[in-house]
């Protein structure tokens, strides 16, 4: 009962009169989707300006930055000068944005209210992935290796001032495929997918320097991370086959694997509600976390193929998934409420 007022709530608040399909076991509820007309290839990653009630989501094949109304979908604006733009870190303090770019015309700082470039970020070229760090308010960069144009054999990860665009120091690998980053906000250390070499390299982050690697056994090509902190849980998932696996952050071994979406790009771990929400072909896999060790998978809930990026918005209860377009899928935003958990 409390999950369907919840749910009618959400409904209200987001001033829609569609009826929510109960999708997700109790877990999510789809409360509408924006069709973006004309659009034709991938998305990549989104972020959110909460006060200002704004979503951005990358154009990675349009060589756009595509602006949502954070509350109705509404799409707002498409903002062209970008060739192949990646991830996206807001700023409300300056309202500006940092959006990697692994195309010629390099990483651009955006102001918020022009939409207009204010700046742009000397990097190796090929930007792609990007971990921000709240600890330090820093963020890292994946440049380099095959997004590069030419392709380079190796990988540079930066460390930058979002704010400034200062580019602070360097990491490199020997590969040409380096994904997610995540950094821990009460330790030292910073977890790079290394997938390449199906590997995850721990930092330290005051010194750049890698202190240990770890490899991924349960299987390859290791892309989309999220960090549980307080339980010692890094949650990877792997490209070949898809997997999401649970590794233990003292030891680096795996405690438990699943079965993931198909072209999974996006993991999100739910603090509050002790989820896990992988995006992929066909639908959200929600996993449930009993405990460090033990998880469950709680439901599929239907979302669209080429739905493989998405944003959790906990300020809102809300998870956002952007769709490709391809095919017969138009492009699109798809918005799911976030029902709370079931206390244990």
């Amino acid at each position: 009962m409390l999950k369907s007022i919840i749910a009618a709530a959400a409904l209200a608040a987001f001033g829609t009169a569609m009826q929510p399909a109960c999708a997700g076991g109790e877990a999510l509820h789809l409360l509408g989707r924006t069709t973006l007309s004309g659009y034709q290839g991938d998305f990549d990653h989104l972020a959110a300006d909460v006060r200002g009630e704004r979503l951005f989501v990358a154009g990675e094949d349009g060589g756009t930055l595509e602006v949502f109304d954070l509350r109705s979908g509404t799409h707002l604006k498409s903002v062209a000068g970008l060739q192949a733009p990646h991830a996206i870190h807001y700023m409300p303090a300056t309202n500006r944005l940092l959006v990697t770019d692994s195309g010629k015309g390099m990483t651009k700082l955006i102001d918020g209210k022009t939409y207009r470039t204010i700046g742009t970020v000397k990097l190796t070229p090929g930007a792609d992935a990007m971990g921000y760090d709240p600890s330090t308010r820093h963020a890292w960069v994946v440049t380099g290796g095959k997004n590069a144009e030419p392709k380079m054999a190796k990988v540079v990860v930066s460390e930058l001032d979002p704010a400034t665009g200062r580019r602070l120091g360097d990491l490199h690998f020997d590969t040409d495929f380096t994904e997610a980053i995540v950094a821990e906000q009460q330790g030292r250390r910073l977890f790079i997918n290394v997938a390449g070499r199906n590997e995850i390299a721990v930092v330290d982050k005051k010194t750049r320097q890698v202190i240990e690697t770890w490899p991924v056994k349960d299987g390859q090509q290791n892309s989309a991370m999220a960090l549980d902190e307080a339980n010692g849980r890094l949650f990877v998932v792997t490209r070949k086959p898809f997997k999401l696996v649970v590794l233990d952050t003292v030891t680096g071994r795996s405690v438990a694997s699943f079965d993931a979406p198909q072209r999974t790009n996006e993991l999100i771990f739910d603090a509050r509600n002790r989820r896990l929400y992988l995006t992929g072909d066909d639908h959200v896999a929600v996993f449930r976390q009993r405990d460090a060790d033990h998880y469950e998978e709680l439901a599929k809930v239907p979302s669209d193929k080429g739905a493989k990026t998405a944003l959790l918005v906990p300020e809102l209860n809300m998870l956002y998934v952007a769709v490709a377009g391809k095919g017969n899928t138009p492009a699109g935003v798809l918005r799911y409420a976030v029902l709370p958990a079931d206390a244990p």
